[in-house]
């Protein structure tokens, strides 16, 4: 049971349970204290020894905000990340729908967004199908045991959190393979990425299911706590953060070098602006904004917290689809071209006098990138790889 502020693990009745206070209220000097339900025919009981202020040894004014504030914090904080999570999986739909109907888009680049774009959709959903499970209002008072559904739609929510993160990791693998290594096979490397991304977390999420069926096999599994069961989820995360981390300063010195003047005392900014585009560019692209909270202690500014990761990173893959699909120009050219030839047969199909152009003028003056890469050296090729990543700037 979620009473907006502790979730109360599935219990037999006649049992009493006994959690330490949330972590909302762990910012005060008085630590330790712990608050409890019991299980009856009826449901749970009342919280004890009294409401959430007076058991963790606070009051409304050295909270800063009464227990109704909070709630309508939580409540705040959930409307905030469905509308989040809402906007990115319509905008992310239509992005993959884009990078997949138009075969001149069709690239390992491409295809490694693609599978990010998925990735995102795969959260948003997983989100949704978790809220709707856990916060089931026939459910509130209830403290029987978990159904196979809801350990099953928390089991899916967690593979599809871990496989964004390990998606956003090859995305700074494969841009830093452009600009780092001289030859390489891309068909053989996307099969790596395909294994990192969708590979790695079925594994430790595998891993997790099977012993928490074994060692702790309580509740919906959702509930977050000090056990080192957890660790097999949040570890690999972490390690991801970090990797994208490290991939992002290296490729932000590879940039400085390739922007920086060629003459030593020639003053110009802009090499420097194009340089802050492109950081800020990677920033999404990389969940670089995710290390600001990573390594820190899970009550570390928990309001702050929760409003960052949880609304602000809701939002990432709307920003995500619109900087890399909708104002991306090599998608824009090939938009613009299919346009010009629907309104042509439009055309066409009007009237007799009008003639098709052929087809080679038109696929010369339009050609894109994508079209490009199969005429190059393998070295043009990382180069025009780069250049779409970059074509915002």
């Amino acid at each position: 049971m979620w009473d907006n502020f502790t979730c109360w693990p599935a219990t037999p009745r006649g049992q009493v349970v006994t959690l330490p206070c949330p972590l909302i209220y762990n910012f005060s000097p008085v630590q330790g204290h712990n608050v409890s339900r019991s299980c009856t025919d009826e449901g749970w009981t009342d919280l004890e020894p009294g409401p959430y202020p007076v058991a963790c040894g606070l009051d409304d004014k050295e909270l800063g905000f009464d227990e109704q504030q909070q709630t309508m914090f939580y409540i705040s904080v959930k409307t905030g990340y469905t509308i989040g999570y809402s906007l990115s999986l319509a905008t992310l739909l239509v992005a993959t729908a884009i990078l997949s109907l138009f075969r001149k888009l069709h690239c390992t680049r491409n295809y490694i967004h693609m599978h990010l774009f998925m990735s995102f959709i795969l959260r948003a959903a997983s989100v949704f199908i978790k809220d709707a499970i856990l916060f089931n209002d026939r459910d509130l008072d209830s403290c029987s045991e978990a159904s196979v559904g809801c350990k099953a739609a928390v089991v899916l929510f967690q593979y599809c959190v871990m496989a964004n993160f390990f998606w956003l990791l090859v995305e700074g693998l494969y841009l830093h393979t452009l600009l780092a290594v001289s030859f390489f096979s891309e068909r053989k490397y996307f099969w790596g990425y395909i294994l990192i991304g969708w590979g790695v977390p079925s594994t430790f999420t595998t891993v997790w299911t099977i012993t928490k069926i074994h060692l702790e096999d309580y509740g919906c599994w959702e509930t977050i706590d000090s056990s080192l069961l957890w660790w097999i989820l949040k570890a690999p995360i972490l390690t991801s953060i970090l990797m994208n981390f490290i991939l992002f300063v290296r490729i932000i010195r590879i940039l400085v070098q390739k922007l920086r003047p060629p003459d030593v005392g020639k003053s110009d900014s802009r090499p420097y602006s194009r340089l802050t585009k492109s950081t800020l560019l990677l920033i999404p692209l990389f969940g670089v904004h995710y290390t600001m909270f990573a390594f820190f202690p899970d009550d570390f500014q928990a309001e702050v917290k929760m409003v960052f990761e949880l609304v602000v990173g809701s939002f990432q893959g709307f920003v995500v689809a619109i900087l890399y699909c909708f104002l991306n120009g090599e998608v824009q050219a090939e938009l613009r071209r299919k346009w010009r030839r629907w309104n042509l047969k439009g055309i066409l199909g009007r009237g007799p006098k009008y003639q098709h152009p052929s087809g080679g003028s038109l696929g010369a003056t339009c050609s894109t990138q994508v079209s490009m890469l199969t005429r190059v050296s393998p070295s043009a090729r990382r180069s025009s790889g780069f250049q779409a990543e970059d074509s915002l700037v």
